[in-house]
């Protein structure tokens, strides 16, 4: 590695951060792997890390909360086979290492013999996305409030009709560590440096009465110096006008119709209604919809589904994933043939595939396993107002709210933020009360026209999967399916 490589620079970073205050440095690393492999294990690491977190909160014209938060300590792990043995401590220190790591070998039970395994680390390699910057130094605490009350003003001056404003900021710095020993490969160094930053708008709207909600935001991996006037300007439109929108929406209708689904944020369906099930250990197991159907048709043709961690500056990206393997750009769907899953290191060498960089956890004191990035489907050829065209009677879903969806059965309800009734080829009446109800799989194969308009969110995803959250981006283009079940209030 040379010492001009961005790679250097972040295992740089996280020696100071993480390893030389504490009198730690890779000869230690070594001796704490080469304990765990006294018992016989496939593969085992360290995963250190230090994080800094912190955010304000706006209500009333009144900043009224803000939170500033450090967490920094170890995880150990150990795995044979499919059972993993797993230790942490937020003390970093070479006494909390060693013990974590003589815990780990104790519970594990791994075997009677020691493995051959050389722990011997080389540092890896891997792509620069995104600055190593840190966004909670990137502004004076009074520039933040006054971030918070310019966006305020902005959403109160669009309209009179806004009487409520709500609006938050938050910037975290996370530094990570990861030392790797494998039966089958070289020990491997590997660090990053994560900045993420985040602005979330929500606006309450009052005429006759009557009170709607409007929400918007965006982030990314960056600082604070993102968010700038003219974005500012666009959070504002895209939450007061929603706002608006739902005044004067009616009742939405239900039944089973045609769904226009716009571009951008509606790929959450994708994310939580097909993404999930098609996560490696899901499929390892079985209970996923989409076991067993690697080179088969899911979905119909030219719909191709990707998840890609690479994307410079995306809020899911990473340099490197939380064990240490590059992140990818995975083709799961190519053009409705099922080519592969999202694979951390356990599942991917039980199924016998190659790891996808796709290994995530929320923090040191949890156990990695494989999780999305920013997961999205490719644009197609048809343009979004040839689309609209298309349907004589149907509903245009722009943007959701929650969700529920059971990995098992690809079953899902979702409910829509914003919509709008498609009559005769225009889109006219705003609806409210919506919810789209339907099976991922089932959908996936009722794809009719794919628009030329992919477009990724602004930067607000966060997945939770088995109690962990972390921080992902979804996305698509404008997408036409046949007989959806809409769930309305009219």
């Amino acid at each position: 590695m040379k010492p001009t490589d961005p790679s250097f620079e972040r295992l740089a970073i996280a020696r100071r951060q993480l390893l030389e205050p504490y009198e730690l440095d890779e000869t230690t690393l070594q001796r704490a792997l080469a304990t765990l492999f006294e018992h016989d294990a496939d593969f085992a690491d360290l995963y250190f890390q230090y994080t800094r977190n912190e955010s304000f909160s706006l209500e009333e014209g009144i900043v009224k909360s803000g939170s500033f938060d450090i967490q920094q300590g170890v995880g150990v792990r150990a795995v044979v086979g499919d059972k993993t043995a797993f230790a942490y401590s937020d003390d970093i220190s070479e006494d909390a290492l060693m013990e974590a790591a003589r815990t780990v070998r104790s519970i594990a039970r791994l075997g009677g013999g020691r493995a051959k395994v050389a722990t011997k680390l080389a540092a890896r390699a891997t792509p620069s996305l995104y600055a190593a910057i840190d966004p909670v130094a990137s502004l004076e605490a009074a520039q933040k409030v006054n971030l918070l009350e310019r966006i305020e003003k902005m959403a109160r001056a669009r309209d009179a009709r806004v009487k409520q404003v709500m609006a938050s900021i938050n910037g975290e710095y996370d530094v990570v560590l990861i030392a790797r020993a494998d039966r089958k490969s070289a020990g491997v160094l590997a660090a990053d440096v994560r900045p993420l930053a985040r602005l979330s708008l929500s606006v309450i709207v009052e005429e006759g009465g009557r009170r709607e909600q409007g929400f918007s935001g965006g982030g990314g991996r960056v600082d604070l110096n993102h968010f700038n006037d003219d974005r500012l300007a666009e959070y504002v439109q895209v939450a007061v006008d929603m706002a608006l929108v739902n005044l004067r929406a009616q009742p939405a209708p239900a039944g089973v119709m045609t769904v226009v689904l716009g571009p951008g944020w509606p790929g959450i369906l994708l994310h939580e209604a097909i993404g999930h099930g098609l996560e490696g250990d899901f499929n390892r197991k079985g209970s996923s919809a989409f076991s067993g159907r690697v080179g088969k048709r899911v979905a119909s043709k030219g719909v191709t589904v990707v998840d890609d961690g690479t994307i410079p500056d995306r809020r899911g990206s990473l340099s490197v994933d939380d064990e240490g393997n590059p992140s990818s750009r995975t083709v799961l769907i190519e053009n409705g043939i099922l080519r592969g899953y999202i694979q951390d290191s356990l599942n991917a060498r039980l199924m016998n595939v190659a790891p996808t960089g796709n290994g995530r956890r929320e923090s040191f004191a949890f156990l990695p396993m494989p999780r999305m990035t920013n997961t999205y489907m490719l644009g197609g050829d048809h343009a979004p107002d040839e689309i609209i065209r298309s349907v004589k009677k149907g509903l245009y879903a722009t943007n959701f709210g929650g969700g529920q969806v059971d990995i098992t059965n690809g079953k899902f309800v979702f409910s829509m933020a914003e919509a709008y009734l498609i009559e005769n080829g225009k889109v006219t009446a705003p609806v409210k009360g919506a919810t789209l109800i339907g099976n991922g799989p089932d959908a996936l194969t009722r794809v009719t026209m794919v628009g030329n308009d992919l477009r990724l969110d602004p930067g607000i995803g966060v997945c939770g999967k088995d109690g962990q959250s972390v921080p992902v981006g979804v996305g698509q283009p404008t997408l036409r399916i046949e007989g959806l079940t809409v769930g309305g209030t009219g």
